[in-house]
């Protein structure tokens, strides 16, 4: 290999370093890195809410009804194995945590566009009050 086409591959290389680095260090990805932190983070906190605070109350007012327990058994009619278990109830349970969980984020965001439309207003009234400077 000739030195002329070393230098070249080597000084592709560090184009591709560059660019690389150059790519991480783009505002969009750090933005997309921190949303992910904190996306997880509100998942714990979501989660939390609907599991310790939410489906207590849901299990109370459905009568204790735990859905994970239903079931179709079908036997094994080939001899061999156990039985096929088709576990409907947790897809329904699931289901259920979905919605609530659904509607748990709906109402967290509800309340937070209502904090930020009474921000806007005091804002604007703010603005209001305020004499002009005179030039």
């Amino acid at each position: 290999m000739a030195k002329s086409e070393e230098v070249e591959k080597l000084k592709n290389k560090q184009g591709l370093k560059e660019e690389f680095i150059e790519f991480i260090n783009r505002g969009s990805m750090i933005d997309l890195a921190v949303g992910v932190a904190v996306g997880g983070a509100f998942t714990a906190i979501v989660n939390s809410l609907v599991n310790d605070i939410v489906m207590p109350i849901v299990g109370l007012l459905l009568g204790g009804v735990d859905f994970t327990s239903l079931a179709i058994r079908i036997p094994n009619f080939f001899g061999t194995g156990d039985e096929a278990v088709i576990a409907y109830g947790n897809f329904i349970q699931t289901a259920v945590e979905f919605l609530v969980i659904a509607w748990v984020i709906f109402m967290v965001i509800k309340a937070m566009n209502r904090m930020n439309r009474r921000r806007d207003k005091l804002a604007a009234k703010k603005a209001e009050k305020k004499p002009e400077k005179k030039k």
